[in-house]
C-alpha cells in the first residue's frame, strides 16, 4: 500500500512530495495537467518575498519568513537560478506615509529585521527614474526561476523514489478503515490504495476535497483573483530593483518586477473572476499607465505589451479581508489521513519549503538531516 498520494504538481505539492520522499516514505504525485506547475506556480511574479505584508501571527507571515530563509539556502546548494536584488517599497504622496510606516512596523513584528528607511534622495540615488516621498528598502527580497525550482524539487523527490503521473485527475475518493481508496482518471484510469492523501491542488483544492467525499460544510469556497501582467518594450530597463507601491485591496498593487534576464514586468492587478480563464484583455493597459506613473512618471505612452496572467486562489472575496493559508487536517474536516491546503497564493512559492515542513510535521514525518538544516537558525 502506498504511504502518500500528493495531489497537485505545483511548487507546493512538489515541495511536500520532496519532503515526504526524502524521509523515506513511498510517494506518488498526480496532477490533472500535462506539465508540472502549469497554473499558479508558473503564472506569478517569481518573487522571493521577505514577509512584510501579512498579519502578524498568520501562517503567511510565519511561513514566508522561515520559508524565505530556507529557500535561499536551498537555491544556493542546488544551483537554482535566483538573485537577491532587493525591493523598494514606496509612498508616492504624503497621505501614504502612515501606511508605509505601518508596514515597516508589521514587518518588524513578523521577523523581517533588515528593512531600511530611505530618504527620497537615497531612494532616487538607487533608482533615478523613481518618484516617491518616502521609501523602504527590503534587501532580502529577491527573484527566482520558478520552473527551475520546481524541476529541482521534482528531481529531489524522484531521486528519493517518488513518482509523478501527469494528466491524472482525481475522480473520487473514499476513506476505508485504515486507508484511502482513490479513483484516478486520465489515459489510464486506476484505483489506488494509500494511507495518506495530501490535497495540494491549488485552484482545484476545494473541488478535489469534494471529490474525496468531504461534507460540503467542511470545504471552504475558493475564489479566483486574476492578475494581469504587462511587459515594458524598448529601451534600457528603468529599474534595477523591484519597486512596489502601497498595497491595494486583494493584492500588492501594480508593481515592478524583473526576471533573471532583466526584462521589466508590471503587475499584477486584481480582477475577480468566476471561472478559470487565462485570456488577457490588452485594454486593461489603460488602467496600468496611471497606476505605474505614480512611481514611474516617465513611462511612455504605448510602451506596455500584454504578457500573461495568473489566478490566485483566495478564501475570501472581501477586499478588506486578509485571507490566510489554510492547512486543514482531520480536526478540521473529520477525515483521517487527509490534509488539504486551501488558499495557497502568494507567498506560497517563497513559503513552499516551510509549507512542506508544516504538513510533514503535522503528519509525524521527521525531516532528513539535510532538510532539518534548511531551517536551522544561524
Amino acid at each position: 500500500m502506498l504511504d502518500f498520494l500528493v495531489i497537485g504538481a505545483g511548487v507546493v505539492g512538489l515541495a511536500i512530495a520532496r519532503r515526504l520522499a526524502r524521509a523515506g516514505r513511498e510517494v506518488i504525485i498526480v496532477d490533472s495537467g500535462s506539465s508540472i506547475g502549469s497554473e499558479t506556480s508558473s503564472r506569478n511574479s517569481e518573487v522571493i518575498h521577505a514577509g512584510i505584508y501579512y498579519p502578524t501571527g498568520s501562517l503567511k507571515a510565519q511561513l514566508c519568513v522561515s520559508g524565505r530563509r530556507a529557500l535561499y539556502r536551498y537555491c544556493a546548494t542546488r544551483g537554482v537560478p535566483h538573485s537577491q536584488i532587493g525591493k523598494l517599497l514606496v509612498a508616492t504622496d504624503e497621505n501614504q506615509r502612515p501606511t508605509l510606516e505601518a508596514l515597516a512596523n508589521k514587518a518588524l513584528a513578523n521577523g523581517v529585521e533588515d528593512l531600511h528607511i530611505l530618504s527620497v534622495a537615497a531612494a532616487k540615488a538607487m533608482e533615478p527614474e523613481l518618484h516617491c516621498v518616502a521609501a523602504l528598502l527590503s534587501p532580502s527580497t529577491g527573484i527566482i526561476d520558478s520552473h527551475q525550482l520546481m524541476l529541482s524539487y521534482l528531481g529531489d523527490a524522484e531521486n528519493a523514489g517518488a513518482a509523478l503521473s501527469l494528466r491524472t485527475p482525481v475522480i473520487r475518493g473514499m476513506r476505508k478503515s485504515d486507508h484511502w481508496q482513490i479513483g484516478l482518471g486520465g489515459d489510464e484510469p486506476d484505483d489506488i490504495k494509500t494511507r495518506h492523501v495530501v490535497n495540494a491542488a491549488g485552484l482545484q483544492a476545494s473541488q478535489v476535497a469534494r471529490a474525496l467525499g468531504l461534507a460540503p460544510d467542511r470545504v471552504p469556497a475558493t475564489h479566483f483573483a486574476k492578475g494581469n501582467y504587462f511587459t515594458l518594450q524598448g529601451g534600457k530597463p528603468p529599474f534595477s530593483r523591484l519597486v512596489y507601491p502601497m498595497p491595494e485591496p486583494g493584492g500588492l498593487g501594480v508593481h515592478v518586477t524583473l526576471d533573471l534576464g532583466g526584462q521589466v514586468r508590471f503587475g499584477p492587478d486584481v480582477e475577480w473572476i468566476d471561472k478559470i480563464d487565462y485570456s488577457l484583455d490588452p485594454d486593461r493597459a489603460a488602467k496600468f499607465y496611471p497606476a505605474i506613473r505614480r512611481y514611474y512618471p516617465a513611462l511612455a505612452d504605448n510602451s506596455l505589451v500584454p504578457a500573461y496572467c495568473g489566478i490566485r486562489p483566495k478564501l475570501s472575496r472581501d477586499p478588506r479581508a486578509d485571507s490566510d493559508f489554510l492547512i486543514a487536517s482531520e480536526a478540521d474536516h473529520g477525515a483521517p489521513g487527509l490534509v488539504c491546503l486551501y488558499g495557497i497564493e502568494s507567498p506560497g512559492l517563497t513559503a513552499s519549503l516551510a509549507l512542506a515542513e508544516r504538513v510533514a510535521a503535522g503528519l509525524g514525518v521527521p525531516p532528513s538531516a539535510e532538510d532539518a538544516e534548511l531551517f536551522h537558525t544561524r
